[in-house]
């Protein structure tokens, strides 16, 4: 199946580079920043602490008053768990990101669901060797993922190494017809800040 390019419904999923922040050392619960290419925050995220279901809201702003996108764990947080991708503002679920499994133990994959359960494409971990460098011998190493879709990469997020501040920035400068609806390559770079920073 050729991907569709998506409408985007706000010049907030116009940018071709973000950044996701993250502060490490947060005790209770956790604090997103999403800034666009000129520094400006166009998304932010208050999680709560010890939460067994994940369940991430973003918004336009940390007034919290218009909330953008949701992203919901179908069932407690294990090595398979699926999220699923809604736009409050229209109304619709985008898609969802599943984790690939016992195989995101030693490698890091997710894969993109549209809205009707299609796999349309996969976010992997840079490499198995560096991957396995990263969990068992050192931490810091950033990671970096390749998002494709139908096996044509169309995006890239890296990680900058920082002890106190996780930061992953997302590049979208290969998908200009947004191919990728960037509602869900948003998504997948806060879930990555959310579920992988923890691993680190």
């Amino acid at each position: 199946m050729t991907p569709q390019p998506q409408p985007q419904q706000t010049n907030i999923y116009a940018h071709p580079h973000y950044v996701v922040r993250r502060k490490v050392f947060k005790l209770f619960g956790g604090a997103f920043h999403v800034y666009g290419p000129d520094g400006q925050v166009v998304m932010y995220s208050k999680q709560k602490a010890f939460k067994l279901k994940e369940d991430i809201r973003l918004y336009t702003g940390e007034d919290m008053q218009v909330e953008l996108l949701r992203i919901s764990a179908r069932q407690m947080i294990d090595f398979s768990a699926a999220y699923d991708v809604v736009d409050p503002i229209q109304n619709v679920r985008v898609g969802a990101l599943r984790r690939k499994g016992l195989k995101s133990v030693l490698k890091d994959e997710w894969v993109i669901l549209d809205a009707y359960e299609r796999e349309v494409g996969l976010i992997q971990e840079d490499s198995w060797v560096m991957a396995t460098v990263r969990r068992f011998l050192t931490n810091i190493i950033p990671q970096s993922y390749t998002v494709s879709l139908g096996g044509t990469p169309i995006a890239v997020y890296k990680q900058n190494f920082n002890p106190f501040v996780y930061k992953l920035r997302l590049d979208f400068s290969r998908d200009p017809q947004f191919y990728l609806d960037r509602r869900l390559g948003l998504a997948a770079g806060i879930l990555l800040a959310a579920v992988e920073g923890r691993q680190g």
